[in-house]
């Protein structure tokens, strides 16, 4: 056994001794720490047959290593790997989060850090509690009601790596779906080596769209009806990394950052959140 003046005559001894007990005692890539079930679901089934929506090349997962926090961040990473599940073989995987939380009305806020290369695909967006597809939260628990586009979506960030340094938001629904003309968005040119706050302001008359405050695209339809403004109900959050079929045939792993969710009432009251670096 050392004596205790060993470490008085050996500094570097002590230093070594003290960064081994930090490391032991903090999260580590080996040892991640699981999403907040109480407020978060792995959405893995494949709703489309054998594929997911839109050509998306990869196999979504409850995994760790997909989807976890430490170091303080939400981290959602897609990676190039051989994956079977459902009976269907895929090159790459990913996560999909559905928040166990839905409202109407309000602000949404959340710093995040996007991923680079051609063909990666993060996003922050919502859909309404009642919508149909299977796999996801809420139609599990028997809400889902109404198809895609006539429910409606809310894109608050769509972020492709093809066109890197851009954010962009947009709107779905009846009357204006797809390749759709209800859209705006910003250049953003530190989207991968910065933290930016995406956020939406959502009331009964318009959705607005802004980054670090700076607003971007407004949605205010001058006549609201179900095939303008299906957005006059329950929208729960989702977080994911897809990935697109032009995928760069480089791409091996990227991660997609999350700081923090934080949803405001009318008011102004924080009316949910996660906080991943308070774990």
């Amino acid at each position: 056994m050392l004596k205790a003046n060993y470490f008085l005559k050996h500094p570097l001894a002590t230093a070594l001794l003290c960064l081994l007990t930090l490391t032991s005692q903090a999260e580590t890539p080996e040892n991640p720490v699981d999403v907040d079930k109480s407020k978060w679901f792995h959405q893995t089934f494949l709703p489309n047959g054998d594929s997911w929506y839109n050509n998306e090349q990869q196999h979504y997962t409850d995994r760790l290593i997909n989807a976890s926090t430490y170091g303080g961040y939400l981290e959602i990473t897609a990676q190039k790997e051989e994956f079977t599940d459902q009976d269907v073989t895929k090159q790459f995987t990913s996560a999909r989060l559905n928040s166990k939380f839905a409202f109407t009305y309000g602000r949404v806020e959340v710093r995040a850090q996007v991923p680079e290369g051609h063909g990666t695909w993060p996003a922050i967006w919502m859909l309404p509690k009642d919508i149909k597809e299977m796999g996801a939260y809420f139609d599990l628990q028997g809400y889902g009601e109404v198809s895609w586009p006539d429910s409606g979506e809310i894109d608050i960030l769509e972020h492709w790596g093809r066109n890197q340094n851009y954010a962009q938001s947009a709107i779905h629904t009846r009357s204006s779906f797809g390749n759709t003309i209800n859209l705006g968005g910003q250049p953003v040119p530190t989207m991968s080596s910065k933290f930016h706050t995406y956020s939406l302001d959502w009331d009964e008359e318009k959705l607005t769209f802004s980054v670090d405050g700076e607003e971007h695209y407004t949605y205010s339809p001058p006549v609201k009806n179900s095939e303008t403004w299906p957005f006059d109900r329950d929208y729960y959050l989702l977080l994911n990394f897809a990935i697109e079929k032009d995928i760069d045939p480089s791409f091996k792993r990227g991660t997609f950052f999350i700081d923090y969710v934080r949803v405001y009432d009318q008011s102004g009251k924080l009316a949910w959140s996660d906080e991943f670096n308070s774990r």
